[in-house]
């Protein structure tokens, strides 16, 4: 839908990182793997925005984010 309304951005919350029980350091790495390769493939969005909810899962992204970009 973002590609379709031409949007430069759009933002997603840590989907399955809280109350269902889905281990969140995977929850993040699947996000940011899938995000990366959507950004790969298409020319917009060109930009992902992550929205946490708690610092645990901040510092989950910007290790997840960290660590995806050096590889």
């Amino acid at each position: 839908m973002a590609t379709q309304r031409e949007l430069i951005s759009i933002a997603f919350p840590g989907i399955s990182t809280g109350i269902y029980g889905y281990p969140k350091p995977e929850a993040t790495a699947i996000a940011v793997r899938e995000a990366r390769q959507w950004l790969a493939q298409h020319e917009l969005p060109q930009q992902i925005v992550f929205v946490v909810f708690d610092e645990e899962n901040e510092e989950l992204y910007k290790k997840e984010l960290s660590a995806s970009a050096d590889a």
